[in-house]
Formats: structure tokens, C-alpha cells, sequence
């Protein structure tokens, strides 16, 4: 059972930043910032990976209640095959910190990579399981891209949005052979590329997005 990050580690005005939906073949890539108040303390902050799914959803609401700031930005899937995931990953970082309502002294970004940003900052890696604003951002960016990948799958029915979140499961590229890439998919991405050049279409006329 993971007892969550220490909050007696929290450092004032200290943005933490991480994203989520790097990986999948699908859907956007979403980014969080947060700065927390040091004098209204959350209990379980971790790593948005090593909690249950109804964890992450109590999480969410406390961090918005509690947090001094929150902000969560994201990059579309139209940026992520014009700019490639890893710069489409910065802007959407860029826009987090953008819409933080408070203006931090300096940012932590998860990972080993450092967006653009008007403010002092520095990357962790895996500082989502060691930085409890890190964790917070991690809790957001997670819990709004899996709220959107399940509306997805009401839109886009057969693909198991809901269950694999857009990851390459055998589940999603299963039915991507079968049903055929949408315009949420993600062309740059070798799977989703492959069945483009192949000829496989699928229902991507049929998509408003």
C-alpha cells in the first residue's frame, strides 16, 4: 500500500508539471501544473501510476480544492503529428504553466527534458514519485485524459478506448486492423502510419474532430 510522497516536502510557489499520453496511438497529450499551498496539506500524493483509479479520482477533486494553483493544457492530435510528440509534449507543458493563476518562482517538469518557460526551472527524473507537486500534476494530467478517453469511446465505439486509454494493447491494434484508424488517431505513429499507407481508412470521414 503506498502511503503517499512526505508533504513536509512541498516548496512554496514551486510549480510541479507532468504529462500524460506520450505513448498511445491515439487522443491528446495532456499536461498539468500545480502549485500547493504548504500550509494545506494532501495526504497520499504519489504517482498517478501507483494509485487505484478511485484514488486518483478523491486526489483530483482535494488538489483543486487545496492547491494554491492547478492548470491542465493539453496538445491535440493534429499538433502531435505536425510538431512530434516530444515538442507537441513541451507546448502543452508551456500552456500549463501559462494558465497557472499564480505566477511561480520556478517549475519542476517529471522527466529529463525542460519546456521553454518564463520562469526558473529544472527536470526530475521521475519526479512524479519523488516531488509531491510533481505527483499532483501527474493525478490531474491522468485523471482529465482518462475522463476524455472514456467520453472517446462513446464517440468512437469498438476500439476499447475506455479500458486501454489509447495505448497500443493487441485489444487497439486489433481493431484498428479491423475497423481502421479515426481522425483521433495519431498518423506520425508508426502502427496508426502503416495502415494509412497501407490503404486502410477506416472511419475517419465520419469524425467531427
Amino acid at each position: 500500500m503506498q502511503l503517499g510522497l512526505d508533504f513536509s516536502l512541498v516548496e512554496e510557489l514551486v510549480a510541479g508539471v507532468d504529462e500524460v499520453g506520450r505513448g498511445p496511438l491515439c487522443g491528446p497529450v495532456v499536461t498539468a501544473a500545480v502549485i500547493l499551498d504548504p500550509g494545506r496539506p494532501i495526504q497520499g500524493l504519489n504517482d498517478s501510476k501507483k494509485l487505484s483509479e478511485a484514488r486518483r479520482e478523491k486526489l483530483f477533486d482535494e488538489i483543486c480544492d487545496k492547491a494554491l494553483a492547478w492548470s491542465i493544457a493539453r496538445a491535440n492530435v493534429d499538433e502531435i503529428d505536425q510538431l512530434n510528440i516530444l515538442h507537441a509534449t513541451m507546448l502543452a507543458m508551456q500552456r500549463a504553466v501559462a494558465g497557472l493563476s499564480v505566477i511561480p518562482r520556478r517549475a519542476l517538469i517529471d522527466g529529463n527534458r525542460c519546456p521553454t518557460l518564463p520562469v526558473p526551472c529544472a527536470s526530475v527524473i521521475q519526479g512524479d514519485s519523488q516531488i509531491p507537486a510533481i505527483a499532483a500534476a501527474s493525478i490531474l494530467a491522468k485523471v482529465s485524459r482518462d475522463r476524455e478517453m472514456r467520453e472517446l469511446d462513446l464517440v468512437y465505439p469498438g476500439y476499447g478506448l475506455a479500458g486501454h486509454k489509447g495505448y497500443p494493447t493487441i485489444v487497439h491494434l486489433d481493431a484498428l486492423r479491423r475497423l481502421g484508424p479515426t481522425v483521433i488517431h495519431r498518423r506520425s505513429f508508426a502502427p496508426v502510419r502503416k495502415l494509412l499507407e497501407a490503404g486502410v481508412t477506416g472511419r475517419a470521414e465520419d469524425a467531427i474532430f
